[in-house]
């Protein structure tokens, strides 16, 4: 598999959330609430009160049927095999790990704030997360990354970030946490070779 072989990262994160969505549905069901806080999906109360921080994490591989995985792992694959190009593999994990869980932390304290909680669960975060790093590399380049415009880039982020605030059931905070935490991680991440031009 040509993927496998060039943009690794990419396809096991995929994988994995194929696997884990499977093994989820098949031993209680993926859109039963409380068996998707069994496995660890993100509940503020839980996770304030009882000290529970890993479901930052673990919330980011779980999705509430086969229409949120699909949607998820459609964008991942366009967005994921063009970012781990460009950063490299370790990188692109980092980028998208951190940027979900800071996508996450903002949802977290949105709740808290607005005192509303809701069982959270999805890949959407870090997917957000790769789109604010490429924001801010096309920008930085003044260029693409790889066949994408900054124009094409900046118009699926608002396409997207719009599609969640008009829909029902959407972690709208943990989108705009992701896409805002990728942007700032690529600041980080991102820094391309220089080519020297040497005179013989």
């Amino acid at each position: 598999m040509e993927e496998l072989r060039k943009e690794p990262v990419t396809v096991i994160l995929i994988l994995m959330n194929v696997l884990i969505f499977l093994v989820v549905d098949l031993n209680g069901g993926s859109l039963d609430t409380q068996n998707m806080i069994r496995w660890g999906a993100a509940y503020t109360p839980f996770i304030m009160e009882q000290g529970q921080i890993y479901r930052l994490f673990t919330c980011m591989f779980l999705h509430f049927g086969i229409e949120h995985l699909v949607n998820n792992m459609l964008v991942l694959f366009a967005l994921g095999q063009r970012m781990e190009k460009v950063l490299g593999k370790g990188k692109f994990l980092i980028l998208y790990l951190m940027g979900g869980i800071g996508g996450n932390l903002l949802s977290l304290f949105m709740e808290i704030k607005g005192q509303e909680y809701a069982v959270s669960a999805g890949a959407s975060g870090a997917v957000f997360a790769v789109m604010g790093a490429m924001i801010y590399i096309v920008l930085h380049d003044k260029g693409k990354v790889e066949d994408l415009s900054a124009k094409q880039i900046i118009i699926m982020a608002v396409f997207s970030v719009y599609l969640g605030i008009v829909s029902d059931g959407v972690d709208n905070a943990a989108h705009i946490g992701g896409l805002i935490a990728g942007f700032f991680l690529s600041v980080i991440l991102y820094h391309p070779r220089k080519i020297r031009n040497v005179e013989p």
